[in-house]
């Protein structure tokens, strides 16, 4: 799959693309990424990008056409037609389930903001999908790029060392959309803490029992909508609602 990028500072990438395990997908080729700096797009000897706001205000707004020609020229590239993606407040909060579409998708052309915004013509005429990582702000969309892509590059095949590591991951359906259970590493004894006896019984049924119970209670307590939503879907046991039931 190939992910464009359209970002004033491409320069932000290459350390992120070089490092941690998701570099196999990079390095692979299976997640391919190309980046795009639309001030090379720009007119004039100031290759200028954003201008003050109409009606005034703080800040700067980047300019629409800029941008229209460097998406022109990155779809161009691609030969093909693909999603635009803007990562805006506003936009979708990004979730697991998107990430498995986007996953096994052809990929996206992802355009990174900065300053106060975006013209609002670009957006209206150019981006098909926007995406939020949350209620917060960040100082540009490089970030949330970042954050979707290496989401999506984790679940290619044989980039993580185990084939089973994100199936376990938080939020997968394979856990029921459910939170991760706490993990433990030697030594047995730290600090005066020991391990959960589970654990060290060697008994397979009698530690998955405890991680599910695990990922139940703290689910409940942290994300009790994930816990609706695996009740409403049907996704838990009568031994499953009886540990609820008795955390309560």
């Amino acid at each position: 799959m190939r992910f464009d990028v359209l970002t004033l500072f491409p320069e932000l990438f290459a350390p992120f693309m070089a490092s941690g395990v998701t570099r196999r997908a990079y390095e692979a080729k299976q997640v391919e990424v190309v980046l795009w700096n639309p001030r090379d797009f720009a007119q004039g000897n100031y290759k200028r990008v954003d201008d003050r706001p109409f009606g005034g205000g703080p800040g700067m707004v980047m300019m629409a056409e800029p941008l229209s020609a460097c998406l022109d020229a990155a779809l161009a590239a691609r030969g093909s037609r693909a999603p635009v993606v803007l990562f805006s407040p506003i936009g979708e909060t990004l979730r697991h389930e998107a990430v498995e579409r986007w996953s096994a998708s052809e990929g996206a052309v992802l355009v990174c903001g900065r300053y106060e915004g975006i013209d609002q013509r670009f957006i209206d005429t150019r981006v098909t999908h926007q995406i939020s990582l949350g209620d917060f702000v960040l100082s540009g969309g490089e970030i949330a790029a970042m954050a979707l892509l290496d989401a999506v590059a984790r679940l290619q095949p044989g980039v993580l060392g185990d084939e089973a590591s994100h199936v376990q991951d938080s939020f997968n359906p394979s856990l029921d959309g459910l939170l991760d259970c706490p993990h433990y590493t030697r030594p047995e004894q730290w600090n005066g803490q020991g391990v959960p006896a589970p654990l060290l019984s060697g008994h397979h049924v009698q530690i998955e029992r405890w991680r599910r119970d695990q990922r139940l209670a703290i689910t409940a307590a942290r994300r009790p909508d994930l816990i609706a939503a695996a009740r409403a879907a049907g996704r838990l046991s009568r031994v499953d609602e009886a540990a609820l039931k008795k955390k309560l």
